[in-house]
């Protein structure tokens, strides 16, 4: 599989109209600024969820922040990572919440500023998770099953960090029916990819690969049988669980990556810095509530957020920089 051009569609954010400035820069919550702030901001999201349902989540996320910043968030869901990237390039969004490579990507293509990194479990790290419908090749210790009723082998059980179960990585071949997520993320295809080529493969000609668009399409292609593996974030099997009340065995995770730092939110350079102050204060501040943090989840498992760690960060573009090389 050739890696995908970064040429992303913007049919969604082309329709979007660049917001004129407010004259003589003064704002509803900051009379004294000296800097314009923008009429109205766009907030972008990429799926990861059900459509429908992340536009709607989204729509509430837009309406929660306007309250907080007092002016209008919109907000649009772009098709991948690589378009939110364009569109904050472009200006048309000037807000992202993006996984860590596409994250750098906004920072050292768009101009953008990494702001704020998600907080899951207590961590702001994370893992990508391997999984099957085929244990019986993958599995090289019995499959066990947690209390939720869901299956993993090689250790991801018990793991509190990655790697894990890379050796039966090599059991994949270069025709390998392979769901990865997205051309963008970490875990769906940058970090998981990179293991494959230290497994000896081939990341640009894996001849039976595709992108599913998304975790949750990632994990139904395999429980479709669509492909016999795929990657994900952990646990995304919980993120379908509602569609296929089977997944967990339907599905068994074999495998996990190195830690990845979490994804985040980045704010367009160019905006006015106390702007970009006012949007990071605006984030912390629904993550402060309990309505907050249960649409957070809802968009994206985020349980709490913290200022971006932009060291974690360089590592996660030393994973990209040396993508393929």
């Amino acid at each position: 599989m050739k890696k995908p051009l970064a040429i992303a569609s913007l049919a969604l954010a082309s329709v979007l109209t660049l917001a004129a400035c407010t004259p003589g820069g003064e704002t509803p919550t900051d009379p004294s600024a000296d800097s314009e702030w923008p009429a109205e901001i766009v907030l972008g999201l990429v799926p990861s969820q059900d459509i429908d349902k992340l536009v709607l989540d989204a729509d509430v996320l837009g309406d929660l922040l306007s309250a907080e910043l007092g002016i209008p968030v919109s907000t649009v869901v772009t098709d991948s990572y690589n378009a939110l990237v364009v569109a904050m390039q472009a200006e048309q969004a000037h807000i992202g919440m993006f996984g860590p490579i596409a994250l750098v990507k906004a920072v050292d293509v768009a101009g953008a500023e990494a702001v704020l990194q998600s907080v899951r479990f207590g961590s702001s790290t994370y893992v990508t998770q391997w999984f099957t419908n085929d244990p019986d090749r993958f599995c090289e210790t019995p499959v066990v099953t947690d209390d939720d009723g869901f299956t993993f082998c090689n250790g991801t059980d018990t793991a509190t960090g990655g790697p894990v179960g890379e050796s039966a990585l090599a059991k994949i071949t270069q025709d390998e029916a392979i769901a990865f997520v997205d051309e963008g993320s970490a875990s769906g295809y940058y970090y998981p990819a990179t293991q494959l080529q230290n497994a000896g493969l081939d990341p640009f000609a894996l001849s039976g690969a595709f992108f599913a668009g998304g975790h949750p399409n990632a994990i139904l292609a395999v429980q479709r049988g669509d492909a016999t593996v795929g990657t994900s974030f952990n646990d995304a099997r919980g993120n379908v669980v509602d569609e296929v009340p089977t997944i967990g065995t339907d599905v068994t995770v074999f495998a996990w990556s190195t830690n990845i730092p979490n994804d985040g939110v980045a704010v367009g350079g160019k905006l006015p810095a106390d702007l970009k102050k006012a949007i990071t204060d605006a984030f912390l501040a629904i993550a402060a509530t309990d309505s907050g943090v249960e649409l957070l989840r809802s968009i994206y498992n985020i349980d709490g957020l913290v200022p971006a760690d932009l060291a974690a960060l360089d590592n996660a573009r030393q994973v990209e920089a040396n993508f393929g090389n």
